[in-house]
């Protein structure tokens, strides 16, 4: 049962609404939309890339305290770089099947304005700097990377990108986002109800004109990667039986999941590994999955994994991915997960899957099952 927020810096609608304060937001419209009574939730799981200053302390329990959540009910927050999310959800199913709980809120964060990538006070190791310094690359970097020994052009790039924001804009425009979007009061008295990434008027052209982002001679720009982004998404995980107690309607159900790691100076492929490790544990093929999430961090890298993973592409980001809809670090994971779980609903198919890269060379996936 998903539900989230995103918006674009650029626009700066919730530039200077906290962290905390959006995630505190999106978790009471979960609970108002489910009605269900908080005082049952196991644990709240809240996942954040940067851990600090306005979602420092503990995030999960500064959180559950905004949103008005019982004392009793405690938080864990959970740091996987671009993965946090999915991993809390996969901590929660874990949880779930071990019997130690039968339900948990899932919940990731981000304000990439108010926290910048790599924070306030980056301090690495000298050893590991000195040893390995491939393990603290910048994401940019492995974009190029990707693209040049995956053997993805900038022309692919651009049309992914294209196609990111017609999907991201026609699902805005025909409705099929309001029901997983909640609004948002932001500090400066906006009411903030849908996402600001999305151009609608991005075309090929307007690509090619823009200069490479991270490498002077490179083939990945802004219009190819993920604008940095602030939001919040949330997702109910219980127990098949708590669902039938609580009079809920589940999206889907938990088949399996994965965490990789993999060579950091190629982060973005990390979804290659996870999502065939996924897929082995839950006996499925790629050919058995109708649908697909997988984050866009950078187009190189969705591009790259798709096609050494043989996805077909009718199948992928129905709605749009992250170079349109937008990469709040913290919080994609719950969403992209979450908009699988949707979609297969509306989509009537059997099998989905959620997946994505992650900073500092890992991969995480979840496989879906509809009910």
């Amino acid at each position: 049962m998903p539900a989230r927020r995103s918006i674009s810096p650029k626009k700066g609608a919730l530039a200077q609404t906290r962290p905390d304060t959006i995630a505190a937001q999106v978790v009471r419209g979960l609970l108002e939309r489910t009605q269900l009574d908080p005082a049952s939730l196991e644990d709240v799981i809240v996942g954040c890339a940067y851990p600090e200053a306005a979602q420092g302390n503990n995030l999960a329990r500064i959180v559950g305290f905004l949103a008005g959540l019982p004392e009793a009910v405690g938080g864990i927050t959970v740091n996987r770089f671009c993965g946090s999310s999915m991993s809390a959800i996969h901590l929660a199913a874990a949880q779930i099947e071990a019997g130690m709980g039968d339900a948990f809120l899932c919940v990731g964060v981000e304000s990439m304005t108010m926290v910048p990538q790599g924070g306030f006070n980056f301090s690495p190791n000298p050893q590991l700097l000195e040893q390995f310094p491939a393990a603290y690359i910048t994401m940019g970097e492995t974009a190029e990377n990707v693209a040049a020994r995956r053997g993805v052009s900038r022309a692919d790039q651009e049309q992914l990108a294209v196609a990111s924001h017609a999907k991201a804009t026609a699902a805005r425009e025909q409705g099929r986002l309001r029901a997983e979007i909640v609004p948002i009061a932001a500090s400066d008295g906006q009411r903030v109800d849908s996402d600001g990434c999305s151009r609608p008027s991005t075309s090929l052209a307007a690509l090619a004109a823009l200069k490479p982002a991270f490498r002077p001679d490179g083939v990945v720009t802004a219009g190819t990667s993920s604008p940095l982004t602030d939001g919040a998404a949330a997702v109910l995980v219980t127990s098949e039986a708590f669902a039938v107690q609580h009079d809920l309607t589940p999206l889907a159900r938990i088949r399996a999941f994965a965490s990789v790691g993999c060579d950091p100076t190629e982060m973005g492929m990390g979804p290659v590994p996870a999502t065939r490790k996924a897929l082995a544990r839950a006996g499925l093929r790629v050919e058995d999955i109708g649908l697909v999430e997988i984050n866009e961090a950078f187009a190189s890298q969705a591009l790259a994994c798709v096609r050494e993973l043989g996805l077909d592409p009718e199948t992928i980001n129905l709605d749009g991915g992250g170079l349109a809809i937008g990469h709040p670090l913290g919080a994609t994971g719950a969403r992209i997960t979450g908009k699988a779980a949707a979609l297969l609903v509306r989509e009537r198919v059997r099998y989905a899957l959620s997946t994505q890269c992650i900073g500092g060379g890992q991969g995480v996936a979840t496989v879906l099952e509809a009910m």
